[in-house]
């Protein structure tokens, strides 16, 4: 079996996936965590691999920028291959002023100025959030790796490039600790799914601040956030087994 983007077949997938938004990205993660990866898609490039974590089977594959895309890979996942969670495992600019560069977020909730929620029809303002018992294992599994992680509402913007003055100060006042561009439409495709979704982010760059990280900042950021999103999927993979 396989889709216009995904050209695995029943059962290459793990249970949990976790998803970068770049597909070098999924590549990286897989050859430096999993035992004998086996690439299971390579149609648009949109790589995806599954291996051995601790012994239990895991999948990392890239999502894309911006809700459209992730929405796309995330409702295959979760319908063409009987994908039971999704941790997204990005970066994101920071909007609080508790915020700081190479911090890791775990998103409770996603606020959207998208109208991705109009496909579902609903008389009134959907509130995208993150699975409990994802947050609280990513929680468990950050204080055991000794990383401190901040848990919160984030917002996933449409916008990369905001034409005039950012109204991420606005955002700020309402509490939310970051911006990036993928998490709420995860999360309302997992709700609409009866599936299980979370978001870790870094942040790579705190625009309100003008702070940015380089490249190579970045590299060893990431890998927390990958730590905490393997142990993650590890928990749930064994206790479903």
């Amino acid at each position: 079996m396989s889709t216009p983007h995904n050209n695995a077949n029943k059962g290459d997938i793990a249970k949990t996936v976790l998803m970068p938004g770049d597909p070098l990205r999924a590549k990286f993660i897989a050859e430096t965590y999993l035992e004998n990866p086996i690439c299971y898609n390579t149609v648009r490039n949109m790589l995806g691999y599954t291996g051995l974590y601790k012994g239990v089977p895991i999948s990392v594959q890239g999502s894309g920028m911006g809700m459209p895309s992730i929405g796309i890979y995330s409702y295959e996942l979760f319908h063409e291959y009987d994908v039971d969670r999704i941790i997204r495992v990005g970066t994101a600019g920071g909007v609080a002023d508790s915020v700081n560069l190479r911090d890791v977020v775990i998103a409770q909730a996603a606020c959207t100025n998208s109208a991705y929620a109009n496909q579902y029809n609903l008389p009134g303002t959907y509130a995208p959030i993150g699975d409990f018992e994802m947050i609280e294992a990513a929680v468990n599994a950050a204080r055991k790796l000794g990383i401190k992680a901040k848990v919160g509402n984030i917002l996933s913007s449409d916008i990369f490039y905001y034409p005039k003055e950012s109204d991420l100060p606005k955002w700020a006042e309402m509490g939310v600790l970051a911006t990036e561009m993928e998490a709420a439409a995860l999360y309302m495709n997992a709700a609409a799914a009866d599936k299980k979704a979370l978001c870790i982010a870094t942040i790579s760059d705190c625009p309100l601040k003008n702070e940015f990280t380089s490249a190579e900042e970045r590299q060893l950021t990431f890998i927390q956030m990958m730590e905490i999103a393997l142990e993650t999927a590890y928990f749930f993979e064994k206790n479903c087994m």
